[in-house]
């Protein structure tokens, strides 16, 4: 068995991946904001922003084979989950505080009164606990209502559970057939559905489970086939061609066909070269540091877009107003998110694995 400082010691970041991490991170706070504020997607220049959630399930999945195959044996299912909560939990908990306060003093709209301390206890606890509770109608039955991104972490867990039971164990020729499988399905999702932006409320909730059933497992394939393009579109080059996938032009009529080609290929084509892409030595930092961020700012931001959401219809102010307001809440946001990750989340994390190593010495001894 491997001593406990290797299994918990990861890998060698893909740099570029990292930087791109955080990019589809801002382009997913940039969508919230501007679905409220044109909420006709086809005038929206980043209408296709949600597509960033199946990006990071690529990523995801690319990452986990990259950093647990070689060592899943070794953790076993339990010590797997811990390294993975540690990892995860945190900012959940960081989220649905924040998403009980903003839920509690929100200066526009007081919906706790509404709610009361029973229903509102239960949406925290749905939210710590990632279990779907969908009763507020004023923020359109969404899963997760204190911190709507959540959905996607439900999904994550889903696949990490998957993973360690099953996907890690399994050869490259039943990976395949999964992924063709997973792809079929993701096609049915986006033709019944006419697009790819459900599983965070309503009645969408397995499109959430096609959307990372499919790129999950694509990102692992594209690790375990070594499908690594090398190349030197450097994480510039790389970072146009991730925008281009959230900018294109929006199309009620042809959504169904150019986001399943967007998600079952051009993201998993994207991962391939962002692991096989050189990266400046001056963007070294920028890349590590959107990656540390991206997480954080996905888990952070939403609390404050519902506050911006009831800003809009209180108030209904210009888009001249909003001009100004969205980028500011934006640049305030990451901010924000950096304070979280710095004075919260990494000293969490890091007495979490202090005490998973102390733990895992004594069990040994």
């Amino acid at each position: 068995m491997k001593n406990d400082s290797t299994l918990l010691t990861t890998k060698k970041h893909f740099e570029i991946l990292d930087g791109l991490r955080g990019l589809a991170a801002v382009a997913v706070v940039v969508f919230h904001f501007m679905e409220i504020a044109i909420t006709d997607y086809s005038k929206n220049f980043i209408g296709h922003g949600y597509l960033a959630v199946d990006f990071f399930f690529c990523l995801s999945g690319f990452v986990i084979a990259y950093a647990y195959d070689t060592k899943a044996e070794d953790l076993g299912i339990t010590q797997f989950f811990k390294l993975r909560l540690i990892r995860l939990h945190p900012l959940v908990v960081i989220g649905s505080v924040l998403g009980l306060l903003t839920f509690i003093v929100d200066p526009f709209v007081s919906l706790y009164p509404v709610y009361g301390f029973g229903k509102t206890l239960l949406l925290f606890l749905s939210s710590l606990f990632l279990i779907p509770y969908p009763i507020v109608q004023e923020r359109y039955f969404n899963f997760f209502n204190l911190n709507a991104p959540s959905w996607s972490l439900f999904w994550e867990y889903i696949a990490n559970i998957f993973y360690i039971f099953l996907l890690y164990k399994i050869g490259k020729k039943y990976l395949i057939s999964l992924t063709l499988i997973a792809a079929a399905v993701l096609f049915y999702v986006a033709t019944k559905s006419t697009n790819l932006s459900g599983g965070w409320g309503g009645t969408t909730f397995w499109d959430g489970g096609a959307r990372v059933f499919y790129s999950f497992l694509a990102g692992m394939l594209v690790y375990r086939s070594n499908w690594i393009i090398k190349n030197n579109l450097g994480f510039i080059g790389i970072s146009i061609l991730l925008l281009l996938a959230f900018l294109m032009p929006y199309s009620n009529e042809f959504n169904w066909i150019s986001e399943p080609f967007i998600v079952l290929v051009y993201f998993p084509l994207l991962v391939a070269l962002g692991a096989g892409a050189s990266l400046k030595p001056s963007l070294e930092k920028v890349c590590k540091l959107s990656g540390e961020i991206s997480y954080p700012l996905y888990m952070t931001h939403y609390p404050f877009v519902w506050i911006f959401l009831t800003y809009v219809t209180t108030t209904k102010p210009d888009m001249s107003v909003l001009k100004v307001v969205i980028p500011v809440s934006v640049i305030l946001l990451i901010a924000f998110a950096y304070l979280v990750m710095v004075f919260l989340d990494i000293p969490i994390r890091n007495y979490l694995k202090d005490k998973w190593l102390k733990l895992r010495s004594k069990s040994v001894i």
